[in-house]
C-alpha cells in the first residue's frame, strides 16, 4: 500500500544550453509515501541529471515540480532540501571524527532548531553493523564503505521524508553495499507510511532488493521497467 503523493514532476525538462541538447524530459513522475523506486538505465541516459533536478540542485528548464501538492518556489528550496535529500556516490566528509561529521549539520542555519542526538546516531550506526566506538574513528581512517555509512547517518539522523540515492554503493564492495542497504531499510521501516526513496542502480539484483517499484530511463525519458529492456 502506498500513501499520498509526496513529490510530483509535470513535464520536467533539463537542457544543456551550450550543446543545444535536451538532457531529460519532458518527464512526468510521481513519488508516493511508502514507495521505494529503483531507477535503472544505461550510463549517460540522464539518471543523475534527473535526480539532481528532483533535488533542486540544478535549475529546471521547463515544467513544474511540486512537494505535497505545492509548487516549490525559489525561496522554499532550502527548506525543501531538508525533507528531500540527495545522496551521491562519493561522500564529502570533513576532517575530524565520525561524531564531528555527524554534528556538522547542526551548525547550519537550516538545522538550528534541532540538536544532535548521540544515541540516535549510535542506533543508526548499529543498523549498519557498526559498534558505538565507530563514532570515535577519524574520518581519514575510514574505508570507502564506512565513509558512505557516515554520510548516510549524517542525513538520516535529520529524519528526511525522501531519499534520492544516486548509485551510493557503485564503488563499494558487496559487504559495504549491504551495510548501506540495511541502513536505508532501517530508516524506511521506521516510518514507511510517510517516507519514500528513489535509488539509482546498475545492479539488477540490488534493484530488486531496494525497490518495490521499478523504472528505467533511456535518452532522458522514463518508462516502466520491462525485463526485456535490460
Amino acid at each position: 500500500m502506498t500513501g499520498p503523493i509526496l513529490l510530483q514532476a509535470r513535464a520536467l525538462l533539463r537542457r544543456d544550453a551550450r550543446a543545444a541538447a535536451t538532457l531529460v524530459g519532458p518527464v512526468d513522475f510521481s513519488l508516493c509515501a511508502g514507495e521505494r523506486i529503483a531507477l535503472t538505465g544505461p550510463s549517460g541516459s540522464g539518471k543523475s541529471v534527473f535526480m539532481r533536478a528532483l533535488a533542486r540542485l540544478d535549475p529546471i528548464d521547463g515544467g513544474e515540480l511540486s512537494w505535497h501538492g505545492r509548487r516549490i518556489e525559489r525561496q522554499a528550496i532550502t527548506r525543501y532540501r531538508r525533507s528531500v535529500v540527495y545522496v551521491q556516490q562519493r561522500p564529502a566528509l570533513i576532517d575530524g571524527t565520525v561524531e564531528e561529521n555527524l554534528r556538522y549539520p547542526y551548525t547550519l542555519r537550516v538545522y538550528r532548531d534541532v540538536r544532535f542526538d548521540r544515541e540516535r546516531a549510535a542506533r543508526l550506526a548499529h543498523a549498519a553493523g557498526k559498534r558505538e566506538d565507530f563514532l570515535a574513528k577519524r574520518a581519514s581512517d575510514l574505508s570507502g564503505g564506512e565513509g558512505q555509512v557516515v554520510a548516510l547517518i549524517r542525513v538520516l539522523q535529520l529524519a528526511p521524508e525522501v531519499l534520492l540515492l544516486d548509485e551510493p554503493t557503485a564503488s563499494l564492495d558487496p559487504q559495504s553495499a549491504r551495510a548501506v542497504e540495511a541502513l536505508v531499510a532501517h530508516w524506511f521501516d521506521a516510518d514507511r507510511a510517510s517516507r519514500a526513496s528513489v535509488w539509482v542502480s546498475h545492479d539488477p539484483a540490488q534493484a530488486e532488493r531496494v525497490g518495490n517499484r521499478r523504472l528505467t530511463m533511456r535518452a532522458g525519458t522514463l518508462a516502466a521497467y520491462e525485463e526485456a529492456n535490460e
